[in-house]
This record gives structure tokens, sequence and C-alpha cells, in this order.
């Protein structure tokens, strides 16, 4: 890839043969110097010590987190976020200041929050007014430390309603007017976008101002770059030409071990000071 675009690893897709707490230090010793995580605890708000723990990890191996969801639900059995959901509004609310706080420690900026699945027994409208209201708690929180909320359009999951640009950005203006918050940008996840039929290159081209973040794998099949069919090159490239300069985040199902998924990838380019 030609484009001068820094990337960043997401450690809760690859390097998940290891240990939570090991993975940082193997991103490192694979050349990267950043990392970002979806939230890495089963439950809303973490002992201490658990937090406490992935703070001296992160740190001990020398990488940057750049990207840090907020508590989503069960991930692997089909949640996608809180953000919308009522019943579990408070959950989310506590989890809100714990992330926030997290990141601060850590000098990361940018939250991640999945809107969440239409559920049974809630009207698509009173999920999301909650969701307005839940996106104005977390960006005043995240204002406090100069960060971000990000909202991502989500493919593979059919409740989940934000499948387009245009359905974030929408979400992003309502929040903006109706709590005056500024502070939440597109996570243009280029895999999520293109599998669900969006206009990849149009989006760079209208909302590329918008976009606070950026994440990748090949489609079809979600695995690394140069499986697929996608023009990740080209797309990076457009995004570069646009003005984007923030991070790529590398979120793709590996190969057989991760270490081994970044011949794509010469070892001189991974480090975020290095020209990609």
């Amino acid at each position: 890839m030609k484009n001068r675009l820094p990337r960043t690893v997401n450690l809760s897709i690859l390097f998940t043969e290891l240990p939570l707490l090991e993975r940082p230090a193997a991103a490192k010793a694979a050349g990267f110097d950043a990392v970002e995580f979806w939230w890495p605890y089963a439950t809303a708000v973490p002992t201490d010590a658990e937090a406490d723990a992935f703070v001296r990890a992160v740190r001990a191996a020398g990488v940057r987190l750049t990207g840090l969801n907020f508590f989503a639900g069960d991930m692997p059995g089909g949640d996608r976020g809180l953000v919308s959901w009522p019943g579990r509004a408070a959950e989310f609310r506590d989890n809100i200041d714990v992330t926030v706080a997290i990141g601060e420690q850590l000098g990361c900026r940018s939250f991640n929050a999945l809107y969440g699945n239409r559920v049974d027994g809630a009207a698509p409208a009173e999920q999301d007014d909650l969701a307005v209201e839940n996106l104005a708690l977390a960006a005043k929180a995240a204002e406090r430390v100069g960060g971000t909320i990000l909202l991502e359009p989500v493919s593979g999951a059919p409740a989940y309603p934000l499948l387009t640009a245009a359905d974030a950005i929408a979400v992003i203006d309502r929040v903006a007017v109706e709590s005056g918050s500024r502070n939440l940008r597109l996570l243009a996840d280029l895999y999520h976008l293109s599998v669900n039929g969006d206009d990849v290159p149009g989006v760079i081209a209208a909302h590329a101002d918008r976009i606070g973040h950026v994440q990748i794998a090949d489609a079809p099949g979600r695995g690394a770059p140069g499986t697929g069919r996608l023009d990740l090159d080209g797309l990076l490239l457009r995004l570069e030409a646009a003005g984007y300069a923030g991070w790529v985040g590398l979120e793709y199902k590996p190969e057989g071990p991760s270490a081994d998924s970044f011949d794509w990838l010469p070892r001189e380019r991974r480090g975020s000071d290095r020209q990609a």
C-alpha cells in the first residue's frame, strides 16, 4: 500500500490466539506501535484490578492505544451495542466513565459506540430517541478529555439499523442539533460499507471531513488486504487525497497465526512514524 496513513492493529480480532494482556506486546513484536480494542471485558464495569492490568499491559508493551469501544453486550452472541437498547441504558451509562477513564490514562481519544440492534417490544423511534440521549452523554464525557465518539455502520447483523454512512451521519447530525455535541464522527469501516452496498468512493468524496476513524478488511471474507476483491489501496489513497490523516485500523480475520498475516504490509511500513 502506497498511502502514508498510519496503521493500528485491532487486538480484539487479531492475535486472539493469545491471552488478552499478551496481545499488545505481540503487536509490538510484529512491528506495530499502535493498537485498538473492542471492549475487553464481559461486563460493562470491570474491577479496578482488571482495568489496571489492561493499562499496565498496553504501557509495558510500548504501544499507543488509538481506539476503544464502549461495552457492546455479548458480541459473540450477536449483540451489537447498548446505545439504543431500552432496559440496558444503565449499563451503557455506567460504562461511559470507565471507558473514557481508561482512554485518558492511555492517551486514547477515540471511542466507538456501537448503536445496537433493533429489539423486540420497542418501537424504532423509541430506540432512536434513547440513542440520541446516550450518545449525547458519551460525547459530553469524551469532551472532558478532548475525545471523539465514533458511530459505525455494520454488516452481518440483520437487526442493526445503521448500514450506510448516510445512516450514521443522520444520527450524528441529530445528536448535534438536539444536544449541541460536535465531537461525534463517522467510523468508516471500508469492509462493512462495501459489503452493505454503500458507494464507498462517494462516501469519501462527500464525508471525508466527517470521518473520525477508518478500518479495513478485504471482501468477501473479511480477510487481510489482498485476499478479496476490494481496492483498498485505491480507497485509502482517495481518503488521503480528501484530507483524511488519521489512523487505519487493521480489523480483519487472519488465516493462521496473526503474526504471519502481515506479509501484505512490509515491516518498515508498520510503525506509525513510517510512511505506509
